[in-house]
């Protein structure tokens, strides 16, 4: 059996039964699909520097902020502007600042001004589709996921720039071109949104009530392709084209109400399931037992979580209580890819040390694994607590 016919049995295997190992040990998915693909690499199934195994897991990783995208309900956040950016600024003012004092009081390396306060939204939206989005602490952790992430990707963006280009004119002319293509989606959304109020009819032309060729669909794909490229030609992080195809799908075609429901079967049936198995593969087993290394991935992770249940405190106490300011904390720590892609730019650069990238990394692997087993777990002992008790 040759080595591709290997891997595509693996896979294909490994997506069959990590429902069936979720539903037996009752840890979360995306959990299991980590946890398996740990455990294949390390019994030579898979190996993890492939370069078929790491683009499809691109793919998987850009149809995951797709779907985030498809979350956004723009004129709920627009009605709620004033209330929501307000409690933002807060919760992230106080992370970042809260980070820059651990970084003073601990003499750490600067690139942990970035890591400790990044967000990502892959194991949020992960979370979401397990539980829904029934809790309000959860749709405060989507809001904040989603301006976290853009934060997050400006960091990116910067410190990569920094690095390669120094404080010069590079550096200013990414950050012009990423600031301009932030402004020209915001406007391209105004545009569509007046496009459509005068010629409503277009949304039923582009997709059709009656659609016995999935017209949404490949309607859906083709946009999701053409943003990631645009951004991929500007240099841009293709999350970002992604995300707003998904936004832009949710909030003009609202009438195709059975839409995001198939887009998501599709996306967790198979393209993000083959992300998470990934990030596994990339974690070697033979690492959880170095002493060092697995404190230092757990300070880093309670690093994580700690600044954001003082932001949460801050920001959110006058409307949620305090299990939900908990869940709240814990729903925001787990920046798993962009933790590892940080870490990768710092390393690669030689800006920090192989032990510091192999605890970033395991931190990262962790707060999926472990934040998303007390998530569930706290979920479960809280509101089961309250339907006994009403």
């Amino acid at each position: 059996m040759g080595d591709a016919t290997l891997f595509f049995i693996t896979l294909a295997v490994l997506i069959i039964v990590s429902p069936m190992f979720s539903n037996i040990t009752k840890l979360p998915i995306a959990v299991i699909e980590i946890l398996l693909g740990s455990l294949a690499v390390w019994v030579g199934l898979l190996e993890a520097d492939s370069e078929i195994f790491k683009s499809l897991s691109k793919i998987g990783f850009f149809y995951l902020m797709f779907l985030a995208g498809l979350e956004i309900d723009l004129k709920k956040f627009v009605a709620k502007r004033e209330f929501l950016l307000k409690k933002a600024l807060t919760y992230f003012v106080t992370i970042y600042l809260v980070a820059f004092i651990y970084y003073l009081v601990f003499d750490l390396n600067p690139i942990y001004i970035i890591a400790i306060p990044i967000v990502s939204l892959g194991m949020v939206m992960a979370l979401i589709n397990e539980q829904g989005k029934g809790f309000g602490w959860l749709e405060i952790v989507l809001i904040v996921g989603v301006m976290g992430e853009i934060l997050s990707i400006t960091a990116i963006v910067i410190y990569k720039s920094v690095i390669y280009f120094g404080l010069g004119f590079e550096l200013y002319k990414n950050i012009a071109i990423f600031l301009a293509v932030l402004y020209l989606m915001y406007q391209a959304l105004k545009l569509s949104n007046t496009l459509f109020w005068w010629y409503p009819e277009l949304k039923e032309s582009i997709m059709p009530q009656n659609d016995s060729k999935s017209q949404s669909v490949r309607v859906s794909v083709a946009l999701f392709i053409i943003l990631i490229g645009i951004m991929n030609l500007l240099h841009i992080d293709m999350v970002l084209g992604a995300f707003f195809a998904g936004i832009f799908i949710a909030n003009f075609f609202e009438h195709k109400k059975d839409l995001p429901h198939t887009l998501h079967k599709v996306g967790f049936g198979f393209l993000v399931p083959l992300f998470f198995i990934y990030v596994g593969s990339t974690l070697d087993l033979n690492l959880v037992f170095s002493a060092k290394i697995l404190t230092n991935a757990f300070l880093i992770l309670l690093a994580i979580f700690s600044v954001r249940f003082i932001g949460a405190n801050i920001a959110h106490s006058s409307h949620l209580s305090p299990s939900e300011r908990l869940l709240l904390a814990f729903g925001d720590s787990m920046p798993l890819t962009f933790l590892i892609a940080i870490s990768t730019i710092g390393y690669e650069a030689e800006l920090i040390t192989k032990d510091e990238y192999l605890s970033f990394v395991l931190a990262g692997m962790l707060s999926g694994i472990v934040v998303m087993s007390i998530i569930k777990a706290l979920i479960g002992r809280l509101y089961k607590k309250d339907a006994t008790s009403s």
